[in-house]
Parts: C-alpha cells; structure tokens; sequence
C-alpha cells in the first residue's frame, strides 16, 4: 500500500489457514480521520467474524452490520468499498464479494481474463444487507489483482495497468506489486491524491505435504 498525503482509508488483509486463504482489499469513503476510524472498523470487523467461526458469506454481512451500527452512533455517513476472497488453497475455488469494489484481475496463460462478479453494495450504507459470492475456478498458474482505485487514479490514467500486470508476470507477486506500485508513483509524481492498494495472489496448484500434530507445532 502507498499512502497519499491525507489517509486515504485503504487496507489490505489476508490469513492462511490450513486449508484456505482469506484475503481482502477494502477502501472507506474519504480521507483523513473519519476515513481511517471506518477502515480500521471494517477490517476489524472482518477478522472478528473469521475468529469466531462465521461464514465466508457472514463475515460481510457482521461487517456491514457494525459499520452501520458505528455510524449510526455517530449520527454520521460513511462506508468502505470491499473485494473479499476465500480460496480453498487445495481445489484453487476462490470465492469472491465484491462490495462496490474496482473489479480485480486475472492473468491467465499470459492473457487478462474478465472476472464477472456479482454486484453487491458498498459495506455500512445498509442495515440487513445481505451479500453474495461468485466463485472462480483457478487454473495452475493463474495471478489474482486485486487493487483499489488509487492504482487507477487520473494521473496515472496513461499507465497500461492490464499490460504491465502481463509484462511482470515472471516476478514474483511480491516483486511486481513492488513494480506495478513504482510506476503508478512514477506517473503521478509522487503525489498520490488517493491510497494505492494492491495485493497478488499466484495458485500453483499443490499446497505442499500434509501436516500432522497432536500438539504444538505441526510436523
């Protein structure tokens, strides 16, 4: 993540488990404190829900319950644009929410494929919503983009982001998101007017030999 000059409200997130991945990228409307206090509530409120054991498709809903709960306190506005992912590491079954959220990524065979996800409404705009998944099968192979919309911001609108997602595909994720986010600071200037988020995901297919304990750390 590279934060602009005001706080942006961008987070990222992610937790491996022994047999899946949850990850997300969230983005709260504004900057400044206001902003921060929604992001830092929604991701929160994200990880409480996976500890307790909810539901990929319940930990959206408890949190836009309590980001509309928190706002409702306030008496104030506010929400958090959010793609959510579950990927069971073994079958490469990535589930995806997308919450008002800039769509994702797929590369494929060194080709971007479309992701046609179900539209869902941003997180904390209201009560009793109640939200959807789309599953995508990955192949071996496949990379995952997820970003948010200060990736795409007007001053880096003459950057190819889908053709440079293509020509790093040979580095590792860690090294093209170093890549990707030098560039978009490049064009910009070094002034981003909004958080540059992005998180790769690469699934090849195996997840390593299976892992047995009765205690302490698995063998």
């Amino acid at each position: 993540m590279e934060p602009s000059a005001s706080v942006g409200g961008d987070t990222y997130d992610y937790t491996l488990a022994r047999g899946d991945l949850h990850l997300s990228v969230t983005d709260a409307m504004g900057h400044g404190v206001a902003s921060a206090l929604t992001a830092s509530l929604c991701v929160g409120a994200l990880r409480n829900a996976r500890r307790q054991g909810l539901t990929f498709l319940e930990q959206a809903a408890a949190a836009n319950t309590a980001l509309c709960d928190y706002q409702t306190s306030q008496s104030s506005e506010g929400f958090s644009t959010g793609l959510l992912g579950r990927l069971d590491l073994a079958a490469g079954s990535l589930e995806l929410v997308n919450a008002g959220h800039t769509p994702p990524y797929l590369l494929r065979d060194g080709v971007i494929q479309d992701v046609d996800l179900i539209a869902s409404v941003p997180l904390g705009l209201f009560p009793g919503t109640t939200y959807a998944a789309t599953t995508v099968q990955l192949r071996p192979g496949d990379r995952v983009v997820l970003l948010t919309d200060g990736m795409l911001e007007r001053n880096a609108e003459d950057l190819d982001l889908p053709a440079l997602i293509v020509a790093t595909a040979h580095l590792h994720p860690r090294e093209a998101v170093r890549d990707l986010t030098d560039r978009v600071l490049d064009a910009t200037g070094h002034a981003l007017t909004d958080d540059a988020t992005l998180l790769i995901l690469d699934w090849h297919a195996h997840h390593g030999r299976d892992r047995h304990t009765q205690a302490g750390t698995p063998a």
